[in-house]
């Protein structure tokens, strides 16, 4: 395939801390193969792109999202508001057990149009990699049905996460019974039609706890998948420990955390995905960003969309958060929404910066960086490309 030369444009640095103008880029089959000013003779182009002294970023990375369900839960949102708690909710059928219902109940044609409108939105923000879990219909066919749906979704590329330990459905009377069905049927299956390269577990008081989780995520790492947590986001739980111990990709929400749990994340290669979209919505505390960003650790944003918890697609309100309530600095609220959010997908050795070799997915625009993560619900006006390519956005 020809090389495309991109010039004349502003690039931003690594730290996001400034900018190099007129500035050229070479891609080639969708990969960075030259960044500079005088293109080496050696390069043979095809086709050249001007971009008009415009602004030039990595695209966003969406590393935690549900995007693949059905139904509503509205209704339980007002229930919060008047005092009845998520283990409540939970605990009375409703929360992902109700979306379960409706998720189990839909066709594969149906829910591919409900989350192909969704994937649309995360793209029109600039978004060219995005996650999505299952987990919302907890058994066999269901699961393996939300997953094909993922692998039909245009637009960005999609990392598909099994989380069929998101809840225990009413089919099995323990933790324990459910987990192993998972391990001896789910896994199995879903690592031989190759439809997740990832496991999530919800760790939790009241949903999975300490050695049941760990007796499942050795079953999935040993059948070759990468592990991820959905961690301490209620109660200063087992999870953070747990994912630092199997080498998670990430540990995501992590709201209470101990000094000794902060240093540990420090110390690995694990990544605190922040989720404060969601922690608005519950009304919960929110993550210790500053403490972990200056002990160390990598730290990643992402919206959590999901149907009950958090309903909300808005990156910039993400981020908007993590500035106000989580005293990010502008220039970390980038990092943690590109190169961090693909470590925290185990992808940052093929994309999320400028790096020779890595896709050329990009944001152009005329606005300023500090235009970003400015306004809730406005992105400012940009083109995406992904490998190179102008993606279209209605």
């Amino acid at each position: 395939m020809s090389a495309i030369l991109f010039t004349n444009f502003q690039m931003v640095s690594a730290d996001f801390k400034s900018q190099q103008a007129k500035t050229s880029m070479v891609v080639k089959n969708g990969l960075i193969v030259w960044i500079g000013n005088k293109i080496p003779k050696a390069l043979k182009v095809s086709k050249e792109i001007n971009l008009k002294n415009k602004l030039v970023f990595p695209s966003f990375v969406e590393c935690h999202t549900h995007s693949v369900f059905a139904g509503s839960r509205a209704e339980e949102f007002e229930m919060r508001n008047n005092g009845v708690s998520y283990l409540e909710i939970a605990e009375k059928g409703g929360g992902i057990l109700s979306t379960m219902k409706a998720t189990r109940a839909i066709s594969a044609n149906e829910l591919l149009k409900l989350s192909q409108k969704r994937v649309d939105l995360f793209v029109q923000q600039g978004v060219s990699t995005l996650e999505i879990k299952s987990g919302y219909a907890l058994d066999l066919k269901n699961e393996v049905k939300m997953l094909e749906v993922t692998k039909k979704l245009k637009g960005p590329r999609i990392i598909r996460t099994f989380l069929g330990a998101h809840a225990r459905p009413p089919e099995f009377s323990s933790n324990a019974d459910y987990l192993d069905y998972l391990i001896k049927k789910v896994l199995p299956e879903i690592k031989k039609k190759k439809l997740a390269q990832r496991v999530d577990i919800f760790i939790e008081n009241k949903f999975f706890e300490k050695e049941e989780s760990e007796k499942y995520l050795k079953a999935a790492s040993d059948l070759g998948f990468r592990v991820t947590i959905h961690a301490n986001q209620l109660s200063l739980s087992s999870g953070a420990d747990l994912a630092v111990q199997f080498d998670a990709h990430s540990a995501d929400h992590v709201i209470h955390l101990n000094d000794q749990q902060i240093k540990n994340f420090s110390k690995s290669s694990t990544v605190a995905v922040l989720l404060p979209t969601a922690d608005l919505y519950m009304k919960c505390a929110y993550p210790p960003a500053r403490k972990l960003i200056d002990a160390g650790a990598k730290v990643a944003l992402a919206t959590d969309f999901n149907p009950g918890s958090c309903p909300s697609q808005d990156l910039s309100l993400v981020g908007l958060l993590a500035r106000l309530e989580m005293k990010m600095t502008l220039p970390e609220v980038f990092k943690a929404y590109t190169s961090h959010a693909a470590q925290a997908l185990g992808i940052d050795a093929e994309e999320g910066d400028f790096s020779l070799g890595k896709a050329a997915n990009f944001i152009c625009t005329d606005a300023a960086l500090t235009d970003f993560f400015y306004s809730a619900g406005r992105t400012p006006e940009h083109l995406l490309f992904i490998r190179g390519k102008q993606v279209k956005v209605s």
